[in-house]
């Protein structure tokens, strides 16, 4: 999930893009047929683990590089417009006021786990932040939109996107065997993938590697979740403008703050594409292939995303990074099971 000011458009040079598109794309075909003969699994978990496969065990050229970086994020967001097309606003609507309680139940968590667990294990304020905003949102586009108001260092950032992306690793692989083994309904593992799984991505191939309804309802939840970036960037950056004001004016520091930046603008594309399916406008015999469009494209993207992971960089990330973002991330599991328990919507 990035912020984009438009509907997803092809950045400069299609030609640029097409060595690293053809290399997602090629081993996105091998995914897809390995998920149809091992459907336990699906495609997008195998494309993402090939990518990771290929990345780290083959030398790669440079040239492949952006068009690796537009599959994982430019071609996600066509596939999640895509799936708008299958989905009712109803639908969208009827979703998102569904999960909101348990998904302010998982937000809170995450951040006061981040809070107490960072001091107990003398991770300093910032990472905090960054592991908290990460695990309780959208994952590193979360971060992303984090960075510019909190400003880390540079290394903090890496440390807290390398974790945040090896719990979504783990969650695409993990979710499904324990939805299972709960025997949790097809709309009680989406709303719990929704809620407790950090990037958009991955909330996708867990939730359609579930069922095709647990993945519809997933995506919906996650994208409501998503849209609170915008709130919770708007209180940090009032926190830090009041705690640095002196100093920004006395150097001259211009914010770089922008709330068109960090919107994520995929998500009204989404809604427009689920509006024009709810006046009647895609014909009945065309919703199958544009689910099986969008998810093919979303192994694309799962791919590219393997293809982007450096498992050496993740592994000097550190441990106490790692333990804060397991530790997070498995209050927020929990604590999102928990509450489906109590409201009664396992």
């Amino acid at each position: 999930m990035n912020a984009t000011a438009s509907l997803p458009a092809t950045q400069p040079g299609l030609r640029a893009h097409a060595s690293g598109l053809l290399l997602a794309v090629g081993i996105s075909l091998a995914a897809w047929w390995l998920g149809r003969a091992v459907p336990v699994i699906g495609g997008p978990v195998f494309g993402i683990v090939l990518g990771i496969l290929v990345r780290n065990t083959l030398s790669l050229p440079g040239t492949v590089n952006p068009g690796i970086q537009f599959a994982s994020k430019q071609v996600l967001q066509w596939s999640i417009i895509v799936l708008g097309f299958g989905l009712s606003l109803t639908q969208v609507a009827k979703t998102g006021l569904q999960s909101l309680s348990v998904t302010l139940v998982t937000m809170t968590t995450a951040f006061v786990t981040a809070l107490i667990l960072g001091r107990l294990m003398k991770v300093h304020n910032k990472l905090q932040i960054l592991i908290g905003v990460g695990t309780a949102i959208c994952g590193g586009s979360a971060i992303a939109a984090v960075t510019p108001i909190i400003k880390p260092d540079d290394h903090d950032t890496a440390f807290a996107i390398s974790t945040i992306f090896l719990f979504n690793v783990v969650a695409v692989l993990l979710f499904p065997l324990l939805g299972h083994l709960l025997h949790l309904s097809d709309l009680g593992f989406g709303l719990w993938a929704g809620t407790a799984i950090n990037d958009t991505s991955s909330v996708v191939a867990a939730g359609y590697s579930y069922s095709k309804a647990a993945g519809d309802f997933a995506t919906i939840v996650k994208l409501t979740r998503a849209t609170l970036i915008i709130p919770i960037c708007l209180i940090l950056a009032v926190a830090v403008a009041v705690r640095e004001k002196r100093a920004a004016r006395h150097a001259g520091v211009a914010s770089d703050f922008s709330l068109g930046r960090i919107f994520p603008w995929f998500i009204l594309w989404f809604l427009v594409a689920s509006a024009v399916r709810t006046a009647g406008f895609v014909p009945a015999a065309l919703i199958p292939v544009l689910h099986v469009a969008a998810e093919f494209m979303i192994i694309v993207a799962l791919t590219a995303i393997g293809l982007s992971a450096n498992l050496r960089k993740m592994a000097s990330a550190g441990a106490r990074p790692i333990l804060l973002g397991l530790g997070v991330w498995a209050a927020v599991s929990i604590s999102s099971l928990l509450v489906q328990m109590v409201i009664g919507q396992l």
